[in-house]
């Protein structure tokens, strides 16, 4: 999901492709887009587009005629609109062409020139949407790069709110208190901190200052002399010298956005850069496990004390389609592993009943070559041989009754037929 860094792109890359291009005509919206539509129509207008966290405003200005006594027509704009849109899963800006009008444009708006071109919100899952005449919404919090004051000064006097009562990795993700902070910067800042996901936000937030000093350039004392708060900073062992997050929930965005279009890039889809400064997230070796809210948290080492209960490791996807098929999540390692120790037993079964068999089989063998020898020699059995043959027959059939003396008999009848 696109977050603050990428958001903040993309309104720089709508005021790159559009600087100096005239727009006219009404703003169309596909016609299987939920959103609603855009009533905003100008002869001529210009573009420019601003963002705050997870939202981008476009702002519709429409450009003031030469001639003063020419009136606006009935009909057409006369004033700026602004048009905040929300990316959700999938959305970006692309500025094409007519002709190349990419496959799920919802949202076109359309130059004054020949051959046109048009600035069009893209959105394949449409998770994303627009709201004409908006404006930032007002649960979200104060932008993580461009209100860093205000948003610290969010977050540390409203640690008591329960939002804190939950694991960091959540905690991170709720846009009233970080707003733009979305699921790879979260992984980023605490692997980078070495925070456990799963530790209650409000023992990583507390003791941290509505000011940044570093930010302010002010010097930091390194010496504790306060006895109580020494005490205070023993009893959080897992704050411990992890730093200042807030901080990091400023910088680290930051440093996506000094990666460029190379971060953001509707054109080239060039995410090499990009990848290569991740550190956690998606990275070969970390490990991933889904939090409370079904959403994939990527860290290392113990992820802490409010790990879900009977939790799974998700289902790596690859980035690109092209590996897809030379993807092995966990689970299908464990799969594979377990078919292959099944496939091994089964081996050694098939074996120990291949050589049982074949030791029957040499049993019988060699008893019917001393039954041929005997048949030959003439020999008689001795008794020996009758008890082992007549304990074989009662072990093969446990029906068949025991006649006393029957052994006797057979004897006699034995020896008056050889006589």
């Amino acid at each position: 999901m696109p977050e603050g860094p990428e958001l903040h792109l993309a309104s720089l890359y709508v005021n790159r492709m559009c600087e100096g291009v005239v727009f006219a005509g009404p703003v169309r919206k596909s016609e299987v887009s939920k959103s609603p539509d855009v009533p905003f129509t100008c002869e001529a207008y210009r573009i420019t587009a601003t963002s705050r966290g997870k939202e981008v405003k476009l702002t519709l200005t429409p450009m003031k005629s030469d001639e003063p006594k020419k009136r606006v027509k009935e009909g057409q704009a006369d004033q700026p609109m602004d048009i905040v849109v929300r990316f959700g899963m999938s959305g970006f800006f692309r500025f094409t062409t007519e002709d190349e009008l990419p496959k799920h444009s919802h949202l076109r708006f359309y130059s004054k020139e020949t051959p046109c071109r048009v600035l069009s919100f893209v959105d394949a899952r449409r998770f994303g949407g627009w709201q004409p005449g908006g404006t930032w919404q007002p649960d979200r919090g104060p932008c993580i790069m461009f209100e860093y004051k205000s948003f610290r000064e969010n977050v540390v006097s409203r640690l008591a709110d329960h939002a804190f009562d939950r694991p960091i990795c959540e905690a991170l993700l709720n846009q009233k208190y970080f707003n733009g902070i979305g699921n790879y910067l979260r992984a980023e800042i605490l692997f980078r901190l070495n925070i456990p996901p799963f530790v209650p936000a409000r023992t990583v937030l507390e003791g941290l200052e509505s000011d940044d000093l570093c930010e302010n350039k002010k010097l930091v004392k390194t010496e504790n002399t306060d006895k109580k708060a020494s005490d205070r900073a023993k009893q959080k062992k897992v704050k411990g010298e992890t730093g200042d997050l807030l901080r990091l929930c400023h910088t680290v965005p930051l440093e996506v956005v000094h990666l460029g279009g190379k971060g953001y890039d509707p054109e080239k889809r060039d995410y090499s850069d990009f990848e290569a400064w991740l550190q956690c997230y998606y990275v070969d070796g970390m490990k991933s496990i889904r939090d409370h809210n079904g959403r994939t948290m990527w860290f290392k080492g113990d992820p802490g004390p409010m790990v879900p209960k009977d939790v799974k490791s998700p289902k790596k996807k690859g980035r690109a389609k092209k590996e897809d098929d030379h993807d092995y999540t966990a689970k299908k390692k464990v799969t594979k592993s377990r078919s292959g120790s099944t496939s091994k037993r089964k081996a050694v079964k098939q074996e120990t009943v291949t050589k049982t068999l074949q030791k029957e089989k040499d049993v019988e063998k060699e008893a019917g070559s001393k039954r041929r020898k005997t048949e030959k020699t003439g020999e008689v059995n001795t008794p020996q041989h009758k008890r082992a043959s007549t304990a074989r027959r009662r072990k093969g059939s446990s029906a068949e009754p025991t006649i006393p003396g029957a052994q006797t008999r057979s004897g006699r009848v034995t020896r008056q037929s050889s006589r």
